[in-house]
């Protein structure tokens, strides 16, 4: 993969050329078309994906309302990350909301590389750290906000 289409990723713009290089190394590129399914809620994972282009639907399936879409990924996020951490099921289903192209990393590939280079290991862990903190800011302010709508109706 070509390492320049790693750098518009938040999670990598830290990265200095050639750890960029070794991450661009391991990842793979994967086109999908626009519907197509990149994982469902309750499956196991062991990859997370960068959005190049194109556009992502996260979403779950609540029962008696149908897919409530959680959020529409733009080119530069990325998503899935929580595979490369724990190994419980996806909490959501991610499907391609139009024509998309993806990075693909391995959990077993990252891991090794981060065992081999401990700078980078650093960065990049701090980055998703960053990313959860910021995620969970935002999942705080829209439970506020659910709970201040209920107590209107």
């Amino acid at each position: 993969m070509d390492p320049s289409a790693l750098r518009s990723c938040p999670l990598f713009q830290s990265l200095s050329g050639e750890q960029l290089r070794k991450v661009a190394d391991i990842a793979r590129h994967r086109d999908l078309a626009a519907g197509e399914v990149i994982f469902r809620e309750g499956d196991s994972g062991d990859e997370m994906y960068l959005l190049l282009s194109g556009k992502v639907r996260i979403s779950k399936n609540l029962e008696g309302v149908g897919e409530e879409a959680l959020t529409i990924l733009e080119p530069g996020s990325y998503f899935g990350e929580m595979a490369l951490f724990d190994d419980s099921p996806r909490s959501a289903d991610a499907r391609a909301h139009s024509a998309c192209a993806l990075g693909v990393l391995k959990r077993e590939d990252l891991d090794q590389l981060m065992f081999v280079d401990k700078d980078l290991a650093y960065d990049l862990l701090w980055n998703f750290v960053r990313t959860m903190a910021v995620r969970l800011r935002e999942t705080n302010e829209k439970i506020k906000a659910f709970f201040a709508l209920s107590k209107f109706r």
